[in-house]
């Protein structure tokens, strides 16, 4: 089950959430990083990934966050999964986020 989450109202929902995984992708494979993300302005920025995460980056900009329900027994807990487009800027990451959803098993 999917709730979209609109841009606008992703900052407030975003509070809700700890740790997620930013995933970038290159030739085909897919690389999976641990990141609080802070909001500057519009855009999410994501402090030193690595230099995996930027080098797939340079080739692909496309991105996705998944943070994980905080807690994941309880009845009726989402994840938000945001889909963006990101730029290195020095060792960091900015994100234009593009969309976003919270979501859960059926």
């Amino acid at each position: 089950m999917s709730i979209l989450v609109s841009i606008e109202e992703l900052p407030e929902r975003l509070a809700d959430f700890g740790a997620g995984y930013l995933l970038t992708t290159q030739d085909g494979r897919i690389k999976i990083v641990s990141v609080r993300p802070q909001w500057r302005g519009a855009r999410l920025e994501v402090a030193a990934p690595g230099p995996g995460t930027l080098r797939n980056l340079a080739a692909n900009a496309t991105v996705s966050l998944v943070f994980p329900p905080t807690d994941p027994q309880a009845p009726g807990q989402h994840s938000l999964i945001i889909d963006g487009q990101a730029e290195a800027v020095g060792d960091d990451v900015l994100i234009v986020p593009t969309a976003a959803v919270l979501h859960r098993p059926a």
